[in-house]
């Protein structure tokens, strides 16, 4: 019965596959790897989603009823005491949301209230300094309030509230500061004020509460509590507090999936990576059991029940590289958390184990199995039984590049150029804000598939040019050089098989570097643009202001980059420009002021700088002639550069100062912008405190507006952090082509013992079989590296301009070089041992064994 079993064509393919078990491995290797990835997001959005759960705080957990009015006007002062006088409430705290400006300086300042008590189970701040408010007109400030506004236990605070009468107005309150507490929310990270409910309603001249949270006496049951409150409480809304909370950690947990939503865009590439080689693996691998497969066939064996054998073998292999790529998976998970916290960051693993989503993965891997090795089960089952003899025994199994193939990458390439084409001719007009960026990305990623498999199909026609131009160099380093070459080369569909993997990691990689080289310079720009100094002052009523005030900014030691400069406003028929005479060195990022067409630097007499949007309206670029108007004086001059955006402080038209006054506009300022001296917040409010003296002393008599512009420690990181998370996942691409180039390499070397047998028998020593083999690794990365950026970065700039418009294209071609560099050195690593295998190889036994 056993020997009947092994007779089989299944159990022939069974045996085999036992009795060489390092081809299993080759094969799966790149299927592990794939289950390992989409299986490690699995983990990693259960430990963020556990991490965000614990992390967050919100609703205490002392309260055990949330109560709110149903016609959503608050809870008043009745309703409160009535909830405090119920028997079965341990506690009752006011909660109460709002905010106001705050008065006493020239620069506008914002403060949020909160109502809390300030001790106990249900506070949600701890004190630092000072006191907790316990009489009327006081607060309790956070800290971030106290570093942001220079405030400490003792001082007067200016609140500027609306006025009843006139709602229009404000009217100021001053409150005392008795101290300085720590917000234990989640969301304390602003500058905010605290006190008990009712000195909070008092100073705000608030009708109500926004609700009130209860804590019940033990051995009372919140349900019963909770109708107790709406019979005392006419219109209550009474809701558990843990159905508040769970809403509460459903938002923090979204917000904390956001990244992984955006990351898991990413997973397919990773997966048709472990496709790719899988396919290629397993056509490598059907190759060198050609003599087996023959021999099959002659016995009998349908070309039928040959193919379903080797794809049963295939998912089998699938199966086994799934559960396994799950196991390490979930061993990473586990263990993820304790490294962690050895460099000092706290995560939370979950309790569960995901058997769903583990079962999907498995199963997953083994139809990812199935797909790679279908193609290359029915090109070796199809081989004619005398053909496929006649192959293995000459050992030559290269596979022939055909015609419907080529075809299909042709119209592959077809496809991609027009969409490409359409998505060039739809791009946006700046400002435009009906363009849709999903559906214009959507076209981009779709062109981009569509060329990514014309170079899947037509990969073995480009590597023999790629190959010759490489080649150059590399024959310089004698035989070594020459062989490597002629390997390569020598097999171009096995080349292009694996290089394509590798072009296709750093296609991305390219693509997100350049991509967030171009959108991080456009983000430094418009924060330059919006923000160009720390203040800005102009008159309320838009008259000119005075130079003594200026002289006046620019005597206190707190303040630097005072410039003062004027603006106007040119006719151009029905439309007005916004024209002035700031000098782009005035601008506190100079650096970040980039230009789409032209330079800066040429700003000068009859030269001017035009922003993004009136460049479009006037179709011009750097070097042509525009004529400007105001007041009746017209004059020409010539573009000296365009904008990628909108202009420092909404200036359409940058000029000299001698120009302006050559159109006729007065000499006195009116706009005067400034910078903190010290670049902390402890210097900002120093700064602030110089304006305020400045301003209240000025003429102005309160017609000076000083508005903060934000300092540098506003910017944003989002941007680079998704974009680096992004680049860490695509480069499991990059390892799942390493780990291709590696099982080439490991079983090209078993195919070509023959000839590396004959190269050792002609004097060819040891080191040089070595050599030539890590050389034949590093340049399909080589080859991956070219085709990739040749294709990454024309898509780059795509994906740019559908992104945004007005974002300067930027090739980062330092960290393109590194990351190609890299690249070659991982994949000449992947092939040392095979080398050291190849090198190992006896001449006599090799040519014995061959023969």
């Amino acid at each position: 019965m056993n020997a009947t079993w092994r007779a089989s064509v299944l159990g022939s393919q069974v045996t085999e596959l036992l009795r060489r078990p390092g081809r299993s491995l080759a094969t799966g290797i790149s299927l592990l790897i794939a289950a390992f990835v989409v299986f490690g997001a699995v983990m990693a959005q259960q430990i963020l989603s556990a991490t965000a759960v614990e992390r967050f705080r919100g609703t205490p957990d002392a309260v055990a009823l949330v109560v709110t009015s149903e016609a959503g006007n608050g809870i008043d002062d009745v309703g409160l005491r009535a909830i405090r006088n119920l028997p079965s409430v341990a506690e009752a705290v006011a909660r109460v949301y709002d905010g106001a400006p705050l008065g006493g300086s020239a620069v506008e300042r914002y403060l949020r209230f909160s109502a809390d008590p300030g001790t106990g189970p249900l506070s949600t701040v701890r004190l630092v300094k000072g006191s907790y408010p316990d009489g009327p007109g006081q607060l309790a400030v956070n800290e971030e309030a106290a570093r942001d506004y220079g405030l400490a236990p003792g001082a007067a605070l200016t609140l500027r509230l609306p006025d009843p009468r006139d709602l229009e107005r404000t009217r100021p309150v001053t409150v005392e500061v008795s101290g300085i507490v720590r917000g234990t929310t989640t969301d304390a990270d602003q500058p905010a004020a605290y006190a008990t409910g009712p000195l909070l309603v008092r100073i705000l001249d608030l009708p109500g509460y926004a609700r009130v949270d209860v804590r019940t006496k033990s051995g009372r049951a919140s349900s019963d509590v909770a109708k107790e409150i709406q019979h005392a409480v006419p219109g209550a809304e009474v809701r558990p507090a843990e159905e508040v909370r769970d809403e509460e950690t459903r938002q923090a947990v979204t917000e904390a999936r956001d990244v992984l939503d955006l990351v898991s865009v990413f997973l397919p590439v990773a997966i048709g990576a472990a496709v790719l080689v899988a396919t290629s693996t397993f056509r490598i691998v059907f190759a060198r059991r050609m003599h087996q497969l023959a021999l099959l066939r002659a016995l009998g064996a349908t070309s039928r029940r040959l193919a379903a054998a080797l794809v049963t073998e295939g998912a089998a292999v699938g199966l086994l590289a799934g559960t396994c790529g799950v196991l390490a998976a979930w061993g990473c998970g586990r263990f993820v958390p304790s490294v962690a916290a050895r460099f000092g960051h706290h995560l939370s693993a979950s309790a569960s184990f995901p058997w769903e989503p583990a079962a999907l993965t498995v199963a997953g891997t083994g139809l990812l199995a199935v797909l790679a090795v279908l193609a290359p089960s029915l090109s070796a089952s199809r081989v004619s039984p005398l053909h496929a003899l006649r192959i293995a025994a000459s050992g030559d199994s290269r596979p022939v590049v055909r015609t419907g193939r080529a075809l299909t990458g042709l119209l592959c390439a077809a496809g991609a150029v027009a969409l490409a084409q359409r998505q060039y001719a739809g791009l946006p007009d700046p400002g435009d804000s009906d363009y849709d960026r999903f559906a214009a990305l959507a076209v981009v990623a779709l062109s981009g598939g569509l060329a990514f498999l014309s170079l899947v199909a037509l990969g073995p026609y480009l590597v023999s040019p790629v190959l010759s131009a490489v080649a150059v160099p590399l024959r310089r380093l004698g035989a070594v050089g020459r062989i490597a070459v002629a390997g390569v080369g020598g097999a171009p569909a096995r080349a292009a098989a694996v290089s394509v993997v590798v072009a296709l990691g750093v296609c991305l990689i390219g693509t997100t570097l350049t991509c967030l080289a171009s959108l991080d310079a456009y983000d430094r720009y418009q924060r330059a643009v919006s923000a160009p100094a720390d203040f800005e002052l102009i008159d309320r009523e838009g008259e000119p202001l005075s130079q003594t005030l200026v002289t006046a900014l620019k005597s206190r030691p707190e303040l630097t980059g005072v410039t003062a400069f004027r603006t106007a406003e040119s006719s151009q028929g029905l439309d007005t420009v916004a024209v002035a005479d700031l000098n782009p060195d005035a601008v506190r990022d100079k650096g970040a002021l980039t230009v789409r067409t032209g330079s800066l630097d040429r700003l000068g007499p009859s030269r001017i700088v035009v922003d993004a949007g009136y460049a479009h309206s006037l179709d011009v670029r750097a070097g042509d002639r525009v004529t400007l108007t105001i007041e009746g004086h017209a004059v020409g001059f010539t573009v000296a550069a365009t904008l990628p955006g909108a202009g420092p402080f909404g200036a359409q038209v940058l000029m000299t100062a001698e120009d302006l006054t050559r159109m006729g506009v007065g000499a006195a300022p009116t706009v005067v912008i400034a910078d903190a001296a010290e670049r902390s917040a402890q210097g900002r409010v120093r700064a602030e405190r110089a304006l305020t003296d400045i301003v209240d002393g000025s003429e102005g008599g309160g017609r000076i507006i000083a508005e903060g512009l934000g300092g540098p420690e506003a910017r944003s990181d989002d941007l680079r952090t998704v974009a680096m998370t992004a680049i860490m996942l695509l480069g499991l691409t990059v390892v799942v082509a390493v780990v291709g180039v590696a099982t080439t390499a490991s079983l090209t070397v078993v195919e070509r013992r023959r000839e590396f047998g004959l190269l050792r028998a002609l004097g060819l020593g040891a080191s040089a079989v070595h050599r030539t083999v890590t050389l034949e690794c590093a340049l399909h990365g080589v080859l991956g590296g070219i085709l990739g950026l040749a294709l990454g970065l024309p898509y780059a700039w795509l994906v740019v301009r559908s992104a945004e418009v007005s974002a300067p294209y930027s090739v980062p071609v330092g960290q393109l070089a590194v990351v190609l560099t890299g690249l070659v050195v991982l994949t000449a690593g992947a092939g040392m041992l095979p080398a050291h295998r190849a090198s190992r190889t006896s001449p006599v036994t090799a040519v014995a064994h061959a023969e």
